[in-house]
C-alpha cells in the first residue's frame, strides 16, 4: 500500500508539475512578446532562440550522455518526412506565437478548442480517418462554441485571431503528417530524439521569415535583450515536452488531455489576473464551455475505438488460453510451444495496433501514445512504473 501511494504521489506530482510548466510557458512567452511588459515583439526571433536550445541540449542528451539512444534514421525517411514535418512545426510556433501579440492569452485558450477539428479535417483530408456522422456533429458543436466565444470577446482582433488559427491549421497538418509519415515506416520519436532531428531543422525554416520580416526591424529599432530571461524561457519550454513525456510514460495520452482542459481553465483564470487587459465576457464562458463538451465527447468517441479495437485482441488471448490448456492434456510439448508462439505473436502486434491508433492532438512533439509504449522500455527511469 505505501508502494501504491507513493507511485500515485508521483503521478500526480508528474501532473502538477506539467500543468504548471504548461502555463507558466504560455504566460511567460505572453509576458515577453507584449509590448505593455517585457516590450520584445519579435515572435520568429523568440521560436528561433527556442529551437536552438532545445536542439543543442537534445544534442547533448542524445551524443554525449547517451540518455535515449538515436533511431536508425536515414537520408530518405528525413528528406521526405522530417523535413515536412518540421516546417508545419516550425509555421505552427511561429503563428501561435506571433498570435500573443494581437489577443488574449484567454481567448487563444478558446481558440485552441479547434484542435480537435482541424486534426479531424486534415485527418479524414489525407485518408488516415474516416468522415463520421457522429464525429462530424461533435466538430460542429466545438465549431459553434468557438464562434460564441469569438463574438463575445470584447478585444476581438481579426489579424491575431487568423495567426492563431493558422497555426492550429500548420499544428493539425504536423500532427497528421507525423503519423503518415513516421508511425507508417515504423520510426517513433520520444520528444528528445524529436528535439534532436526536428529543432535544427525547424531552425531553418524560420531563419528565412527572420531575416525577412524581423532583422530589419532588430536593426533600427532598440531592444533589450536579456540573457537571464531568454535563458530561463528557453529551459521551461524543453521541460515542458520532457514533462508531457513524463505523464504519458506514468499515465496515457488520455490523462494529458483532461490535465489540459483543467489547465486551460487555470491558465484561463491566471490571464485575467496577470494581465488585466484581457477580461471575458460571460458570452466567453458560454460559448468555450460548449467547445469543451464537444472536445471531451471527441475523446471520448475516440477512447471508445481504441477498446473497440483491444476487445477482439482480448477474446483472441482467452480463447487461444482456453486452447492451451487444451493442448495441455492431449497435445504434445512441441505443439504447445508453437501455440505459445501465435499468441504471443497476435498479442503482441494487436497491442501495438491499438496504441498506435491513439493520436495525442495536444502534446506539441508526441505523435503517438505508442511512444510512451516504446520509450518505457529504452529507458530505465520509467520502467519500473
Amino acid at each position: 500500500m505505501v508502494m501504491i501511494s507513493r507511485q500515485l504521489l508521483l503521478t500526480y506530482l508528474y501532473l502538477l508539475i506539467y500543468i504548471c510548466l504548461s502555463s507558466g510557458v504560455i504566460l511567460f512567452n505572453k509576458w515577453v512578446l507584449s509590448p505593455k511588459y517585457f516590450k520584445f515583439p519579435f515572435p520568429i526571433t523568440l521560436t528561433m532562440i527556442h529551437m536552438s536550445f532545445s536542439g543543442v541540449v537534445a544534442f547533448f542528451l542524445v551524443r554525449v550522455f547517451k540518455v535515449v539512444a538515436p533511431v536508425k534514421m536515414t537520408f530518405q525517411i528525413y528528406a521526405t518526412s522530417v523535413i515536412p514535418i518540421s516546417a508545419f512545426f516550425a509555421s505552427s510556433l511561429w503563428f501561435g506565437n506571433t498570435a500573443y501579440l494581437y489577443i488574449s492569452v484567454a481567448f487563444i485558450q478558446m481558440l485552441k478548442a479547434l484542435m480537435p477539428v482541424a486534426t479531424f479535417i486534415m485527418a479524414v483530408l489525407c485518408g488516415t480517418d474516416k468522415l463520421r456522422r457522429d464525429l462530424f456533429l461533435n466538430m460542429v458543436l466545438v465549431s459553434v462554441g468557438v464562434v460564441v466565444s469569438s463574438y463575445g470577446e470584447i478585444h476581438f482582433n481579426v489579424i491575431g485571431t487568423l495567426y492563431q488559427v493558422t497555426g492550429i491549421v500548420a499544428e493539425a497538418l504536423r500532427l497528421v503528417l507525423t503519423q503518415v509519415l513516421l508511425q507508417k515506416k515504423g520510426l517513433t520519436l520520444n520528444p528528445i530524439t524529436s528535439l534532436y532531428y526536428i529543432a535544427p531543422c525547424s531552425f531553418i525554416f524560420l531563419f528565412g521569415p527572420w531575416y525577412l520580416l524581423e532583422k530589419p526591424e532588430m536593426d533600427i529599432s532598440p531592444i533589450q535583450f536579456n540573457y537571464w530571461i531568454f535563458f530561463s524561457n528557453a529551459l521551461a519550454a524543453f521541460a515542458l515536452n520532457i514533462s508531457i513525456f513524463l505523464v504519458i510514460g506514468r499515465t496515457g495520452a488520455v490523462t494529458v488531455r483532461v490535465a489540459g482542459v483543467l489547465k486551460d481553465w487555470i491558465l484561463i483564470a491566471l490571464s485575467t489576473v496577470i494581465f488585466p487587459e484581457s477580461t471575458i465576457t460571460s458570452l466567453n464562458i458560454i460559448g468555450y464551455a460548449v467547445a469543451l463538451s464537444g472536445v471531451v465527447m471527441y475523446n471520448y468517441l475516440k477512447m471508445k475505438d481504441v477498446t473497440a479495437i483491444q476487445l477482439p485482441i482480448d477474446n483472441t488471448a482467452d480463447r487461444a488460453t482456453k486452447e492451451k490448456k487444451v493442448v495441455n492434456i492431449y497435445k504434445p510439448d512441441s505443439s504447445i510451444d508453437s501455440i505459445d508462439e501465435t499468441v504471443v505473436g497476435g498479442v503482441a502486434v494487436g497491442s501495438m495496433a491499438t496504441e498506435a491508433a491513439a493520436v495525442d492532438e495536444e502534446a506539441p512533439l508526441i505523435p503517438s501514445s505508442r511512444i510512451s509504449h516504446v520509450t518505457r522500455t529504452q529507458t530505465g527511469g520509467l520502467s519500473s512504473r
